[in-house]
């Protein structure tokens, strides 16, 4: 049977006890050795549940031991300050009450290390401090790493980075000192999560994983195990490897969903709303900002509230929501708060929120954030706390050093032996580069013919356009030739049409060929001389302008032809109707891209009259130009007022690379 087992056993009978009111048999299930029987949580064991926790909530109050309770009362309010920060206050508060009324000094520390972590994620920040102080005096050499651990917490949270560096670096002196591999794995993740906070991400992931190592030796998953996955993961993050950091993100989850960590759960998701977000993977990005927000709720803990709040706000910037962005952000700003301390975070609320307002052309508001940010973060990284952390930093390197001159040393004899294989590998290895300087010579010089072979091509290709082009413009001139052989007035308009669509196709093709690229068009240039064209044809250079409204865009054939030819239509509509009498006016193009779309007007300034016109039903050009806007997927509206406007909206499929 597992200790596991046993212990749930005992729970069970504890609770049959209690309810018989025979607590004397309680004291005979632990035995005589009564604090050996109890396996102190996240320290003697992993394995247990929610239900363990409950039946320990109920059995505590029939331990006869004072030392016994006290172990399980502190057990309770340092697990539950992951959960539920009231449940966690009170159980530590009734552990301490109990401690001092029985005068155990050593207890009554111990309880105040705890409370300083509860009073930490409350907020209490100052209170904590006092209490972590207090509790130094009292407590045992084995109990300072625990101690210093915390206190550590305090000044990373208030922005004091090199203090947050002493104590771990204390911790980790310490820890070496009596042998705690739990006091060294949190002091390592803890200078981890330091060096990531001034972008020393390198040596962060260098401490972190240093810290995983021990942890996993140890073999408890617990919270600070939990904790240091999580910065590891950060990391990764920084640098921009996101599939170690997702691996090491995912494993922190694991544990702290099995364990209820809320604390940890939020941290997790906040850093994965950057991950998703960097990724461009938007809908995950906002779930893992939800769950970040729903954790630090259940915990009622401001500070994870508010950069859960900011980890949105930066995720809809990179979206473009910047009214949304900003109201997340004054959101985390609001829960900060005046006693808030944490600049680290608070600067970059202020530095997102800049962009925010930037980005909706708020730029006194950008200003002014920007301002406040700059304040904060020049509070936080000084060059003195730099320097006082890379001080420590190479300290500790040189100790750590002369401690492993030994090791290296033994090391030298093995590094003997494997000379002659390096040797032998090394030889090998030239014999590679040799062979692999032969490969890449090979390969330039097929290169070098690809590309000979790619402007042969290139050329060929401007040369079919210009064939096609000149091809073009013999059956535009067969068809003005055979115009003039015909008296019938419908018929010559018909091959006048023809004409133009003819010509607005040859000038993609000469553009082509003329161009730098054989593969795209350049359509504001285009419209100009396709609407010059249809103006010289119509001789009313003096009487109509055609003006072009956009900026460069560049389309490929598929997208360009149908374009020339919606507007050769709309060009000669406006030539023959629009402007009666030698009637003088203005034609207007106007192209604009907006994200996937392409939007085309085509309006003039004349009599008004609709591209349709009731007296002579729907023309071959009408028909042209739906069937066109049908190809491009296109939609297409009429407004006849002041003269006329025809609209399209377009998928842009075709937008060049």
């Amino acid at each position: 049977m597992t200790i596991m087992t046993t212990s749930l056993l005992k729970a069970v009978f504890v609770i049959f006890c209690s309810l018989l009111n025979v607590n004397h048999i309680f004291s005979q299930i632990i035995g005589n050795d009564r604090e050996n029987s109890y396996k102190r949580v996240f320290v003697d064991t992993d394995n247990f549940g929610i239900s363990y926790l409950d039946t320990l909530e109920k059995a505590y109050k029939y331990v006869d031991s004072n030392s016994l309770k006290f172990a399980i009362l502190n057990d309770l309010g340092y697990y539950w300050h992951t959960r539920n920060l009231i449940r966690a206050y009170d159980y530590n508060r009734e552990g301490l009450a109990l401690a001092v009324s029985e005068k155990d000094s050593l207890w009554e520390g111990r309880f105040q290390i705890s409370q300083g972590a509860i009073l930490l994620r409350m907020e209490a920040l100052d209170s904590a401090l006092i209490v972590l102080r207090s509790a130094k005096q009292k407590v045992r050499p084995s109990d300072l790493p625990f101690l210093y651990t915390q206190m550590g917490y305090v000044y990373e949270r208030k922005g004091q980075l090199d203090s947050a560096a002493d104590y771990a670096l204390e911790s980790l002196k310490l820890g070496q000192e009596l042998g705690d591999l739990k006091a060294i794995a949190i002091a390592y993740s803890d200078l981890s999560n330091l060096f990531w906070k001034q972008s020393k991400y390198l040596r962060g992931l260098e401490y972190g994983l240093k810290s995983l190592e021990i942890f996993e030796k140890r073999g408890i998953n617990d919270l600070d195990y939990d904790f240091a996955l999580y910065v590891v993961g950060n990391n990764y993050l920084a640098l921009e490897q996101f599939e170690e950091a997702l691996k090491y993100y995912r494993h922190a989850i694991a544990i702290g969903e099995r364990y209820g960590f809320y604390n940890n759960l939020s941290d997790i998701y906040i850093s994965l709303v950057d991950l998703y977000a960097t990724m461009k993977e938007y809908n995950a990005a906002e779930e893992a900002g939800e769950k970040a927000l729903k954790y630090a709720e259940l915990l009622d803990n401001n500070f994870m509230t508010m950069r859960s709040w900011l980890a949105l706000g930066k995720l809809q910037n990179l979206q473009g929501k910047y009214i949304s962005a900003m109201n997340s952000l004054q959101k985390s700003i609001e829960v900060a708060t005046v006693d808030f301390s944490d600049e680290f975070y608070l600067s970059q609320a202020y530095e997102n929120l800049g962009k925010a307002y930037a980005g909706s052309h708020n730029y006194q508001e950008a200003y002014l954030a920007m301002e406040e940010y700059d304040r904060l973060k020049n509070s936080i990284f000084t060059t003195e706390a730099d320097r006082h952390i890379s001080l420590l930093q190479t300290e500790f390197d040189v100790a750590e050093k002369e401690s492993m001159i030994l090791v290296q040393e033994s090391q030298i004899k093995k590094q003997r032996s494997r000379q002659t294989f390096i040797s032998i590998i090394a030889a090998l290895l030239l014999l590679i580069l040799v062979l692999l300087y032969k490969t890449v010579q090979s390969n330039k010089r097929k290169n070098t013919l690809l590309q000979e072979q790619n402007k042969e091509k290139e050329y060929l290709l401007k040369e079919i356009h210009h064939r096609v082009k000149n091809n073009l413009e013999i059956v535009s001139s067969l068809l003005a030739l055979q115009s003039e052989q015909i008296t019938d007035q419908k018929v010559k308009d018909a091959m006048l049409k023809s004409q133009h669509r003819i010509h607005s196709m040859s000038l993609i093709h000469q553009k082509l060929y003329q161009g730098k690229s054989i593969s795209v068009i350049e359509m504001r240039e285009y419209f100009i001389n396709l609407g010059n064209y249809i103006v010289e044809t119509f001789d009313a250079q003096d009487r109509i302008k055609v003006e072009c409204h956009m900026d460069p865009l560049e389309l490929d054939v598929d997208m360009a032809i149908p374009l020339g030819l919606i507007v050769n239509e709309l060009l000669t509509n406006s030539m023959k109707y629009a402007f009666p009498d030698q009637g003088k006016g203005t034609v207007m193009i106007r192209v604009q891209e907006k994200d996937t779309h392409l939007y085309l007007e085509v309006n003039d300034n004349g009599i008004g009259k609709p591209l349709a016109r009731e007296n002579e039903g729907v023309g071959f050009g009408t028909q042209l130009i739906a069937l066109l806007t049908q190809q491009l997927e296109g939609k297409m509206s009429l407004t006849v007022k002041d003269g006329t406007s025809v609209s399209f909206k377009f998928q842009n499929h075709h937008k060049a690379a």
